[in-house]
Parts: structure tokens; sequence; C-alpha cells
């Protein structure tokens, strides 16, 4: 079951990290390994510093933690690894996030009937998918018209070497708020498993959990989070370092707040709205619209798709428990 885990962890580090990280390598600034290690040590920094209010979330908030056994939990790890692994194939960033609470609530649909599924968490859900799409767009665009207008008569050379700079710190930023909210969301998984195996008399998240999960999802970005780099960094509109240092502050800045009040929200969709977001500040058409519907139905039928994944895995594991 913990291998479970482990593998959901891998595939979020194909995509979600990959994510994190995918404008300052779209715009050059930093190489492809220079900023998986810069993501793998700030994600761990963003997990130990900001709490577990998200973990929290995903472990006692989507569905009742009365019927949530390992069965449940191996069945929604598995959605995440079929439904990610086909995604990442195709080259489509997927949101783990959603992968997750869809799964978890088929696998308790599956397991004890509709009675399972708590309204509060679904809340936070849903106020997050609000947050990860309106908040990601709209913040970047503003952000990016702010900058057009404070920078607007100044050299074009000399803007860009100074982005170049702070774009830097700004993914930095980006690969802490992702491990404030993402990061913490498998590492609450793993040690729910090891609660719900009976080797914790309570629910924690210690230490070494922590940089047991970041560093496997730091060994997936680093394998094959270049096809969700490609799609997230070049595909969706052209970046240079002035829209990949708007695009990566609007989406952390919208996460870290998330992440405040506990509501899981899809690093995927925060920082993807935020790239179409800078984009459109040139022109609409600047933004590779095909690209983004292709991206936008993938999130749509994410939904429906690992719930019924998560609930067809439970009762296979019925059958052969």
């Amino acid at each position: 079951m913990l291998l479970l885990v482990l593998g959901a962890e891998f595939a979020n580090g194909l995509t979600d990290a990959a994510n994190s990280i995918a404008t300052v390598v779209g715009t050059r600034v930093l190489t492809p390994m220079k900023a998986v290690f810069m993501a793998a040590v700030l994600n761990m920094v963003g997990v130990l510093v900001t709490g577990t209010a998200v973990a929290t979330t995903i472990g006692t908030g989507i569905i009742s933690p009365e019927v949530i056994t390992l069965e449940v939990v191996g069945a929604a790890m598995l959605t995440i690894v079929v439904w990610t692994s086909l995604a990442w194939y195709f080259g489509i960033p997927t949101s783990e996030t959603h992968e997750l609470v869809a799964g978890l609530a088929g696998a308790g649909l599956a397991w004890a009937g509709p009675s399972v599924l708590l309204w509060a968490g679904w809340q936070k859900v849903l106020i997050g998918l609000g947050m990860s799409t309106l908040l990601g767009f709209g913040l970047a665009f503003m952000v990016m018209v702010a900058i057009n207008w404070i920078f607007r008569s100044a050299q074009r050379r000399k803007a860009s070497r100074l982005f170049g700079k702070l774009q830097i710190l700004s993914a930095a930023f980006m690969a802490f708020s992702h491990g404030s909210n993402d990061g913490q969301k498998f590492m609450g998984v793993f040690s729910l498993a090891l609660f719900l195996g009976g080797v914790f008399p309570t629910f924690q998240i210690p230490l070494w959990v922590v940089f047991l999960c970041g560093a496997v999802m730091a060994i997936g970005t680093g394998l094959g989070g270049w096809r969700i780099i490609r799609t997230m960094g070049q595909r969706i509109t052209r970046l240079e370092p002035v829209n990949g240092f708007a695009a990566e502050t609007a989406a952390s800045s919208a996460i870290l707040l998330a992440s405040r009040f506990g509501i899981p929200l899809s690093t995927t969709h925060t920082i993807g709205t935020a790239i179409m977001g800078v984009g459109a500040t040139r022109r609409l058409s600047a933004v590779n619209w095909t690209i983004s519907r292709q991206i936008v139905l993938t999130w749509i039928i994410t939904f429906p798709a690992c719930l019924i994944l998560g609930f067809a895995f439970t009762w296979l594991f019925k059958l052969v428990f």
C-alpha cells in the first residue's frame, strides 16, 4: 500500500511538481536540473514551514475518516497512477489534487455509500477550483499589466536582464508554495496509510515522511517532467522572463492564500491559467487556445473519470482481499 502512495507521489512529480518549474525552464532562466533541485528543496521547505492544514483536509475532510481503510486509500492512489500516467503520455498536465479527491470519493462511495461524503471538505475543494481558475488568470493579467506600465519606458534588454534575475526568486516562490499545498497532500496520505496500518497510534506527519515523499516527487520530475514542462512553458504562449515572473508570482500568491485556509488547490490549474493570463495581455491570439482547450477539457473530465476509477478499483480490492 505504501508503494502505491509513493507511486502516486512519483506521478505527482511528473506533472504537478513539473508545473511549478515549467515557466523558469521554458524561459531558459534555469536549466532543468537546477530547476528540479531548487523545486525539491523548496517543496520540502514549504511543507515544513506552512503546517499541515491541507493534509488534514485531504485526510479527514473529503470522506468520513471512520470508513477510510487501506483498501480505500489504495484504490485512490491507483487511480492517480493510472490517470496521471495516461495524461503524461500525451503531454497534458493534470491536477493530482482533483484526481486525489475524486479517487477518494469514488472509493468511499464503493466502500460505504453516499453518506461518507463530507460537505465541509468539498466546499473547500470547490472554493479551490474557483481560486485556481479566477485568481490564477486574473492576478497574472493584472501583474503583467502593472509591469508593462511601470517599465513602459525601460530599455527592453535591461528589463529582460532584470526579470531574468527576478524570475529565479519567483520560481523559488512557486516551488515553496507548491510544497505548502500540493506537497502536503501525499505526505498526508502516506501518514494516513501508516496510521491505518497500525504503525502510528495517531495521525501524524513525521519529518522522515516529508523527506521521503519529497525525494520521490523530485525523482519523478527529474526523470519524466519534461513532457509537462514543454507544454506549460512553451506551448501555451511565448514566455519571456518577465512573463514567467508575472505568472509565477500570481500563481504562488493564490496557492499560499489557499494553503493558509487549508484549501486544497490545483497547482496545475493555477499556473496554467496564470500563463494564459500573461499571454492574454499581449492579445488574445497570443495564447494557443487549441492547446489550452485540450488542457481545460482534461481538467473537466478528470473528476468523473477518477471518481469512476476509484469506485472500480475499490470493488476490485473487495473481490481480491
